[in-house]
């Protein structure tokens, strides 16, 4: 027989189920998630100049290829130091996110060859001009600055004690002669997950910047960076992600970077290559034993000004890097390679408007017929399918051109990386790639 004490609701009972699903989901959560990715060139990105036109838009990324490229030739730096050689807009990828409580909107570049997440901050000392708000620690609940006795102070060669011997404080000169400086501090960094919630972490490390100037653009606010370095975003959530995190290419439609569980790439067609371990471990170096030109080899030699080694497939001969748009090759395997091209091509010759790049033919983006596959043998028998859009760029009208470029630093670049999910496991040390249509996730 029912009594009224057992028709009344064990609401302890029930507060302990909800608290239970809520930890349920906040646990699948953290362990993985995405977000979205915006090419710079794309609609939705505040850099996007609705005059340019296509050309005009494909000549500025190859420019700033070169450009990073070049800047990357400078000695490699240690891997907890907050310089960086590249420059601070050569990327191509942007992603929104919030800092702070209450959590406040931040437009940054994301580089897999940058070592810290800095933002401006006020109050300024010298900021450069910013189309939107600037971040104002003081009104952030969360926001703490570091003590110079703090691991992470310790941890980074260039960080140093403030004057009143108060706080820790960075600086980071870039390639191009840009820096930014300021307080290293704690902040709560708020994620938006493309299921639709978002994803908050506390007690991040970041850069609040106060004293920035340089090559800036207006309508964004620093770096989050990707790389393998101790005060990345990587690595601060590396136990949450367990060392994960993977992305798919799609042109200038939006992309996805994803962690932890997300970022697993596995199934048919998967393949994957070991991460080696350089001196500079900002970036992650693969190695490349050689090209093929349909049933042409190119072999590969040593890539980066930091190896002594000359011989075909040197250990950690090219850096994969999600920010510079061209492949890079040493001039000697560039000349090769563009010479097998064009004995294999049959379409009229043509050259680059703009005369950055080489080997050029008239054509259109959805004209392939008569373009061979180039394929790229990775170590560790990853074999990736170079189809024409990852070798050929539309440059204007009716005109394409092979989209390698030569450099004293080897890049693969991210037009190679187009329409393959690309996953890091940084506890494994590799990298992966399957094969996927991005525009379709």
């Amino acid at each position: 027989m029912l009594t009224m004490a057992t028709m009344v609701p064990n609401y302890s009972s029930l507060v302990l189920v909800l608290l239970f699903l809520c930890n349920i989901s906040l646990s699948k959560a953290l362990k993985g998630f995405s977000v979205e990715m915006i090419h710079r060139d794309s609609e939705k990105s505040p850099f996007y100049i609705p005059s340019e036109t296509h050309s005009q838009r494909v000549a500025k990324a190859i420019q700033r290829s070169i450009a990073r490229a070049n800047h990357l030739t400078k000695p490699f730096l240690a891997l907890d130091t907050v310089e960086s050689p590249v420059i601070p807009n050569s990327g191509e990828y942007l992603m929104t996110y919030s800092v702070g409580t209450p959590p406040f909107k931040i437009f940054s570049i994301v580089d897999t060859g940058s070592n810290i997440v800095w933002f401006q901050c006020q109050p300024c000392i010298n900021c450069y001009k910013e189309t939107h708000p600037i971040f104002d620690s003081s009104q952030s609940n969360t926001y703490k600055t570091l003590p110079c006795s703090s691991r992470a102070c310790t941890s980074l060669s260039t960080a140093s004690c403030s004057e009143d011997g108060n706080k820790c404080t960075y600086t980071i000169q870039y390639g191009d002669g840009s820096h930014s400086s300021g307080d290293l501090s704690v902040e709560t960094l708020t994620l938006p997950s493309t299921e639709g919630s978002s994803v908050s972490f506390p007690n991040m490390v970041i850069g609040c910047g106060n004293d920035n100037s340089g090559t800036f653009q207006a309508n964004g606010s620093g770096i989050v960076g990707l790389s393998a370095g101790s005060t990345s975003l990587i690595s601060q959530l590396s136990s949450t992600i367990e060392g994960k995190f993977s992305y798919c290419l799609s042109g200038t439609s939006p992309s996805k970077l994803s962690f932890g569980d997300a970022a697993v790439v596995s199934g048919s067609g998967t393949v994957s290559t070991p991460i080696i371990q350089q001196q500079n471990q900002i970036f992650y170096f693969l190695t490349l034993d050689s090209l093929n030109v349909g049933d042409s080899v190119v072999p590969f030699g040593a890539a980066s000004s930091s190896s002594s080694s000359s011989e075909t497939g040197a250990e950690g001969n090219i850096i994969i890097d999600s920010g510079t748009t061209l492949t890079l090759l040493p001039d000697n395997v560039y000349q090769k390679l563009e010479s097998t091209v064009a004995e294999q091509v049959k379409l009229n010759p043509a050259k680059d408007p703009q005369g950055f790049l080489g080997l050029c033919y008239e054509s259109s983006s959805s004209d392939t017929d008569g373009i061979p596959v180039i394929t790229a043998h990775f170590r560790g028998g990853a074999d990736l399918r170079l189809n024409p859009v990852n070798t050929f760029l539309q440059v204007a009208d009716g005109i394409i051109c092979l989209a390698f470029h030569s450099g004293e630093t080897a890049i693969f670049g991210n037009v190679a990386q187009q329409n393959f999910l690309v996953g890091y496991d940084l506890q494994k040390q590799t990298v992966s790639f399957k094969p996927t249509n991005c525009n379709g996730m």
